[in-house]
């Protein structure tokens, strides 16, 4: 991993995923949850990539201005650029940003932690005892 890598992730805007499927708004436009999901998929993918088998990588902040709709049947991307490595290894920041067919869509700030993947989930479920 180095400052200055990108990675894409790509969708076309449909049914399921407008504000209106997924309950952030009414309207049948690509929905804000469905733009962060994507976003979080550009980065995601890319630390799945660049990290040892065993370790993962969590969302742990975004910051997001969703500037423009993008109507059902219109392909969608984000881009995620890596900003910042944390000096210890443990943190990642991306500037993100995404584009429908038109232009700008979205842009903004995503943080993923490096994880254990089974230490990780250890946890997780220790909260069900």
């Amino acid at each position: 991993m180095k400052i200055g890598d990108t990675y894409e992730a790509n969708a076309v805007v449909s049914e399921s995923n407008v504000a209106s499927a997924v309950g952030s708004g009414l309207l049948p436009v690509y929905s804000t949850p469905s733009l962060v999901a994507l976003m979080e998929t550009a980065a995601s993918d890319y630390m799945a990539k660049e990290l040892p088998e065993g370790k993962g990588s969590v969302g742990v902040h975004i910051e997001l201005d969703h500037v423009s709709a993008s109507p059902i049947g219109m392909k969608v991307r984000a881009i995620a650029e890596v900003i910042n490595i944390a000096e210890n290894g443990k943190t990642v920041d991306f500037k993100v940003e995404a584009f429908d067919e038109a232009g700008l869509i979205g842009k903004g700030l995503h943080t993923r932690a490096v994880i254990t993947n089974e230490r990780f989930m250890e946890r997780c479920q220790a909260k069900l005892k």
